[in-house]
């Protein structure tokens, strides 16, 4: 059972086949040839053993399960289950991720539920991941009730396969069936049937605010002499506890810079219509920044670099992780191969990566390494601030509010121009002040002239 997910349901398969040919053999040949009965058993056994152990071998290989060992999984668990009863356990959540915590749960003790239908959420300390309904059936027990710690294996739920839990979940229309019943005749049992069908479908779309809707309440000042005590979130205990030790474990030093902003916010008003015609997204100024981001960490590749114990490893890819503020806390989901992407690559992973991030739907592998992040405290009006390294990178860019200022340009005048502040935080142990104020010039300058994005000078 522990040599992969499920498998142990195979064994016992293979063993009822081995039995079967055991006895059919013995019947046939008769007791005295137990022995030579055994030898026939013995290789059916051993070689569809080895044919689902080596299935389920290069199927892992290749990240998915065999397409004939889950129906066979499953086709067992009704074999061997009490009553046609299927286990629900904690399924795999990531390489690092261990245990969660179980949210509210959509469905109650007798409760019906289809097949794939959200029934609970787990929240792990980077993601919730939703906990589907195997089969169609009925609930008959909650082994993990709402707030409870629950490692990867560990049982949930045990789920009446066939079962119609419909009924008790329709009781209270059924119950104003009664009060109605002076009314028209036809009125009367049609309106029980639409209402059993929208309370059916109520909770698949509240898995999606599910996740959020524990930490989302923000604190409403009443004016009373009250204190409330709140439970932290795993992933707000996470993000305290990794803030933490960035702040303990880097030499973090911040350098800042100010960018016009006049030339970039020009030439995206005159083509964020035909961008937007020809490539199906907004042009923004993350993709700017980004590419912007992309010349100087080839400019400055210690800043693209870290520390691993004695060692500097440099990297020749350039994945930036993006900061996005989601109902749950911060997640900095990873835009891979930045190099290679052109303004519309960047806009369009961005876009997709913010609304899983927004609905709840990010995945462990999004947010997974990264080499840089940037994170956009200006959508909030921030006029300056010091962002904190995202471990175990070394740099982080902090983008701030557009603001009207006095500056003096090129032709030596006093004139009023949209003003961005930039911060650099890096690590002062891997990055000197030379390196990390010549990174920033280099976005600075990309940006108030975007043609040397186009013309990579």
């Amino acid at each position: 059972r522990r040599v992969h997910g499920g498998i142990g349901l195979d064994l016992c398969w293979l063993m009822h086949r081995a039995s079967f040919s055991l006895v059919r053999s013995v019947s046939k040949t008769g007791s005295r040839c137990l022995s030579s009965a055994v030898r026939v058993a013995r290789p059916l056994a051993n070689k569809t053993l080895t044919s689902v152990l080596s299935s389920t071998i290069t199927s892992a290989s290749h990240g998915r399960t065999s397409s004939f060992m889950v129906p066979l999984c499953q086709q067992q668990s009704r074999l061997f289950s009490n009553g046609g009863e299927l286990v629900i356990k904690v399924p795999s959540m990531g390489d690092s991720v261990s245990e969660g915590t179980v949210l509210k749960w959509l469905k109650k003790v007798g409760d019906g539920v289809e097949r794939d239908e959200v029934i609970t959420a787990i929240e792990t300390d980077k993601v919730s991941v939703d906990i589907r309904a195997p089969e169609a059936g009925a609930i008959t027990e909650i082994s993990a009730g709402d707030g409870t710690v629950v490692k990867v294996g560990q049982t949930l739920a045990k789920l009446a396969l066939g079962a119609t839990g419909a009924k008790p979940a329709a009781s209270p229309k059924a119950a104003e069936g009664p009060k109605k019943e002076s009314k028209p005749a036809p009125a009367t049992p049609a309106s029980p049937a639409p209402s059993a069908a929208p309370a059916a479908q109520a909770p698949k779309a509240a898995p999606a605010a599910a996740p959020a809707a524990k930490p989302a309440p923000a604190p409403v000042f009443t004016g009373e002499r009250t204190e409330r005590r709140v439970a932290m979130s795993r992933m707000r205990q996470t993000i305290s506890k990794r803030l933490k030790n960035a702040q303990n474990t880097n030499a973090m030093l911040t350098t800042f810079q100010e960018v016009d902003m006049s030339a970039l916010m020009a030439l995206r008003n005159d083509m964020k219509d035909e961008f937007q015609k020809k490539h199906g997204v907004k042009l923004g100024f993350m993709s700017a920044f980004v590419k912007a981001s992309v010349a100087a960490l080839k400019d400055q590749p210690v800043v693209n670099a870290v520390i691993d114990g004695n060692d500097i490893v440099y990297r020749d890819y350039i994945d930036i992780s993006v900061a996005v503020a989601t109902p749950t806390g911060l997640v900095v989901p990873v835009v891979r191969n930045c190099e290679s992407l052109s303004f519309a690559g960047v806009e369009k992973t961005i876009a997709e990566l913010g609304e899983k991030a927004r609905v709840g739907g990010i995945a462990m592998e999004d947010m997974a390494g990264g080499t840089f992040t940037i994170s956009n405290g200006g959508v909030y009006g921030s006029m300056l601030g010091t962002p904190i390294i995202n471990p175990p990178q070394s740099a982080i860019l902090g983008m701030h509010g557009i603001t009207k200022r006095a500056i003096v340009n090129k032709q030596d005048q006093i004139v009023v121009a949209p003003v961005m502040y930039l911060a650099l935080t890096y690590d002062h142990r891997l990055i000197d002040g030379r390196e990390a104020v010549t990174f920033l010039r280099k976005v600075k300058d990309c940006i108030e002239d975007p043609r040397k994005l186009l013309l990579d000078v």
